[in-house]
């Protein structure tokens, strides 16, 4: 038969704890304040626990390949200076390679249409 995965990831844990569901009570959603600072602990514990597996996983994500360290042991720099980097790859949200791909992702659009000549926002309360 097929292969289930027996772990559960925190992420998807706190999403069935926090789910919304016809007939049963959350008392998790019912205490207001203590609800808000639960979600926010919880956020904080599924932010840390992706870094960590990006920081562990370097090898599976190819991070040697990246040019910035390649040049530094290239250009014979003291390996102490180096340091331990840790890449961050653009499918985490808020690296700088993310900024970039959204960078590129407007440039695309300036390159395709011309540039903006308005530049309108809308704020709702």
């Amino acid at each position: 038969g097929a292969k289930t995965n027996k772990n559960v990831s925190s992420k998807d844990y706190y999403a069935y704890r926090l789910m919304i569901r016809r007939g049963l009570d959350n008392v998790i959603l019912r205490c207001r304040e203590l609800c808000q600072q639960f979600m926010v602990g919880m956020y904080a514990k599924i932010e840390s626990e992706r870094l960590r597996y990006l920081r562990y996983n370097q090898q599976k994500l190819r991070a040697e390949e990246y040019i910035h360290l390649r040049d530094a042991i290239n250009n014979n720099a003291d390996v102490a200076e180096i340091g331990n980097h840790v890449i961050l790859p653009s499918s985490y949200v808020g690296s700088p390679r993310h900024m970039q791909e959204y960078i590129q992702d407007a440039l695309t659009f300036v390159r395709e249409y011309g540039r903006p000549s308005l530049f309108i926002t809308f704020t709702c309360n």
